[in-house]
């Protein structure tokens, strides 16, 4: 019984290897915003960004983060000739949303660094930002900054 059960398990892992096929060039890079980090490839061509098996419309709804996500491009002028499949985690969506711009821009900078990097730094999408959420100190109260309550007299 536990044979036949391993011959099917390993005739699945072989369907699996075989199913990859070869895949086309692109460029990797990670961007990185609160706790949130996206891993991005970039591909030459005219299909959709997809963030998390998910188009980045459907992912980041709303037009305020539209003009966002393609600020990379459209500073580029790169708008149409690119797409990108991205994995995003942490974070909230805010969080999540700044990471992929980071690392679109830094994709977009690896890819032609010639004529990108200038642009991207002057509107500043290759900046890391760093702000992050403060730690809770011990003895303190609940949050980061509060202070225990103190007696009157």
């Amino acid at each position: 019984m536990r044979t036949n059960l391993r011959r099917k398990m390993a005739k699945k892992r072989k369907l699996v290897k075989k199913s990859r096929g070869r895949k086309k060039p692109c460029v990797y890079a990670v961007g990185r915003r609160k706790k949130a980090i996206a891993r991005v490839r970039l591909f030459k061509g005219k299909e959709k960004t997809l963030v998390n098996d998910q188009p980045i419309e459907k992912y980041f709804p709303g037009e305020v983060a539209k003009v966002i996500y393609f600020k990379p491009f459209q500073v580029t002028q790169t708008e149409g000739k690119y797409y990108a499949t991205i994995r995003v985690e942490g974070s909230g969506k805010k969080g999540q949303l700044g990471a992929v711009i980071h690392g679109l821009a830094r994709a977009l900078d690896k890819e032609n660094p010639e004529l990108h990097h200038q642009v991207l730094k002057k509107n500043k999408l290759l900046t890391r930002d760093s702000r992050m959420k403060e730690r809770r100190k011990p003895g303190l109260a609940q949050k980061a900054r509060a202070k225990k309550q103190s007696p009157k007299r």
